[in-house]
């Protein structure tokens, strides 16, 4: 278990690694290509988008065939998609590629949630779930401050080639830390069961309460994340690295989290959890509007991050106990709802900081993330928790 255990995590931070590595880079993008920064904003789009697609299929599948069969597969597609990254020479063809990578990524993540949930008891998960946030969480950490960095002596392309090498790694580990270990599914797929199996996820009232939080956090939270460097330039810093510092603080929040997580446990029931996120994390927004040094805004986003977290992990806890027979599939739709939320957010911030301004777009997120945590407290107080 602790094997399997440790080479998925290993996935999961090299795909973190690139989920994140665009966030930083996105004004070099620009003016490389040729291209409105507004318009290379979106590429965190076409990486979630098709995530949040892809997975409602992915899900059953893993649960038919095998969780670290389709992970691998995953794997290997999302290290193409980052070599031809590095070398793409124009706008669509760099848009294609994290479209692809997107898809690849909704094999991975919720997959490996799956598996944390097949092999760990419920009462010993939230633990293992905020271990495993922590990882992850550090590739998103190493991601955005390793991007600017790298940008700055380097270039842009080259945070794909450390991104692909990153999952080279990853990949050779998983091929010989996997041998031998006997996957969950039969390796039989059959498409018609793919229906069933979400008629008895949504046949569970807390369902939808799960799904639709994660999406308002998608919204509220990642999608303020691709426009961050645009607000340093407009204060006065244009270096990347920098950006990239500033957004790996969210990172930063996450893994103190993760390091505080039995802590918090032990000390607050799960209402207070999420009521007590939300409202860290609605602070945090508020604070990002005024105009503030990077090292304080770096501080705002650990508060962020901390918050968010805080929410984030009592609904992944949530998310594994929906439906335990049909495990991969209740999880593709959690990660699905979430990063569905991710893709429409920047969208939704782009309209809000070109129409109204930083301070009225940040202080609507602040509240629809405190009314979230809020609600989901005494939602889920109402419905029970899992067993």
């Amino acid at each position: 278990m602790r094997r399997v255990l440790n080479v998925v995590s290993l996935i999961a931070f090299a795909t973190a690694l690139f989920t994140r590595a665009v966030d930083p880079i996105i004004p070099p993008i620009a003016r490389d290509l040729a291209v409105q920064p507004a318009t290379v904003a979106l590429l965190s789009t076409a990486f979630a988008l098709p995530f949040a697609l892809i997975q409602p299929l992915l899900g059953p599948i893993a649960d038919m065939v095998g969780k670290t069969r389709i992970m691998l597969l995953c794997l290997s597609v999302l290290l193409v998609a980052a070599t031809i990254a590095a070398v793409a020479t124009s706008f669509p063809a760099l848009l294609a590629t994290r479209i692809v990578a997107g898809m690849a990524a909704g094999g991975i993540f919720p997959v490996a949630v799956a598996i944390i949930g097949d092999l760990v008891a419920v009462g010993k998960r939230q633990v293992a779930l905020g271990r495993y946030m922590a990882i992850v969480v550090s590739g998103n950490l190493l991601g955005t401050s390793l991007s600017g960095v790298v940008n700055d002596i380097a270039g842009w392309r080259s945070v794909f080639v450390v991104c692909a090498a990153c999952g080279a790694i990853a990949w050779i580990a998983a091929v010989i830390g996997l041998r031998g270990v006997k996957n969950d599914g039969p390796a039989r797929l059959d498409l018609k069961a793919i229906p069933a199996s979400y008629r008895t996820i949504f046949a569970n009232p807390r369902a939808k309460v799960c799904f639709g939080a994660v999406f308002v956090e998608g919204v509220a939270i990642f999608g303020l994340f691709p426009y961050m460097a645009l607000l340093l330039i407009t204060r006065g810093e244009p270096r990347a690295a920098i950006a990239g510092a500033v957004l790996a603080g969210f990172a930063l929040g996450g893994i103190a989290y993760a390091l505080l997580v039995r802590i918090l446990l032990g000390r607050l029931v799960p209402g207070h959890l999420m009521t007590l996120g939300g409202g860290l994390a609605a602070v945090a927004l508020v604070a990002v509007a005024p105009t503030l040094p990077w090292p304080a805004e770096l501080a705002v986003l650990a508060v962020m991050g901390f918050g968010f977290y805080m929410l984030h992990n009592c609904l992944q806890l949530q998310a594994t106990e929906i439906a335990p027979t049909g495990r991969g599939a209740a999880t593709a739709l959690h990660s699905s709802a979430f990063f569905l939320g991710t893709a429409i957010g920047p969208v939704a911030y782009g309209f809000g900081l070109a129409h109204a301004g930083a301070a009225p777009t940040l202080g609507a997120a602040a509240v629809v993330m405190a009314l979230t945590g809020w609600a989901c407290a005494r939602l889920f107080r109402d419905r029970g928790t899992p067993a």
